[in-house]
């Protein structure tokens, strides 16, 4: 695979990916539901456009029937007077009336024949249309408690990984607690035991403490014993010594 090959690929599938995360499936059963109203609309209207036609044809094969019948009514008038010519030129209209009147009433035919298939197909599609909505009102309602419930689970995914950082910062601190508990235990014990030595004198007892500073107070009264003979004899140490 070339790198170009790969490149479109990659920028497909990521071009999917997101056109998907984007997409809303309420939305789109919304636009789908207008859609069919827009055909139902265009439907009813061809059914009342071929009404429309019907109804004009009828009104002109009523006129027409209306002329056919006085022409008859006129022939025979002009027949009664002795004016035959009259009649056949009365009659002749007659005739051609009644051949539109044959046409028009075959145009009249076709025309209810597509009314009635329109209507059944509007009146069809109205009921699937109807259904349809129905199906996408529960499919809408279903998705948003699915997306609600999600978004729930979610936030309490958050909230449980959040607490076991928690949990684990608190086992952290309870374990280092207890290792400097006990160090500071093994600590103490060594230093009672004499196998450490307390340089900073706060781990001596009461006791302890006073016999050292009765033996450093007795060491200082001899050297000063000491010092004092040296003075009154007028000699060094080293001449007493002698």
């Amino acid at each position: 695979m070339g790198l170009m090959q790969r490149f479109t690929m990659i920028f497909k599938s990521k071009a999917n990916k997101a056109l998907d995360a984007a997409e809303d499936p309420r939305e789109i059963l919304d636009y789908s539901y207008e859609k069919q109203m827009e055909l139902l609309q265009k439907v009813r209207r061809g059914v009342a456009d071929v009404a429309t036609s019907r109804k004009r044809l009828e009104l002109q094969i009523q006129t027409i029937d209306q002329q056919s019948a006085k022409l008859d009514e006129q022939a025979r008038a002009a027949l009664a007077g002795g004016r035959e010519d009259l009649a056949r030129e009365a009659l002749t209209r007659a005739s051609g009336l009644r051949q539109q009147l044959a046409d028009l009433q075959a145009q009249l035919a076709t025309l209810q024949a597509q009314e009635e298939k329109l209507t059944a197909s509007a009146q069809q599609l109205q009921t699937k249309v109807e259904a349809f909505r129905t199906k996408k009102e529960t499919l809408k309602a279903t998705y948003s408690a699915a997306e609600a419930q999600t978004k729930i689970n979610e936030a309490y995914a958050g909230i449980s990984s959040e607490l076991g950082d928690v949990g684990l910062a608190v086992s952290r601190a309870e374990d280092k607690t207890a290792q400097m508990q006990a160090r500071a235990s093994a600590i103490d014990e060594l230093v009672s035991s004499g196998a450490l030595e307390d340089v900073s004198g706060l781990g001596k007892d009461s006791i302890t403490a006073e016999l050292e500073a009765m033996a450093s107070e007795q060491d200082v009264n001899a050297q000063l014993a000491k010092m004092k003979l040296e003075l009154g004899s007028g000699g060094s140490p080293e001449a007493i010594k002698g």
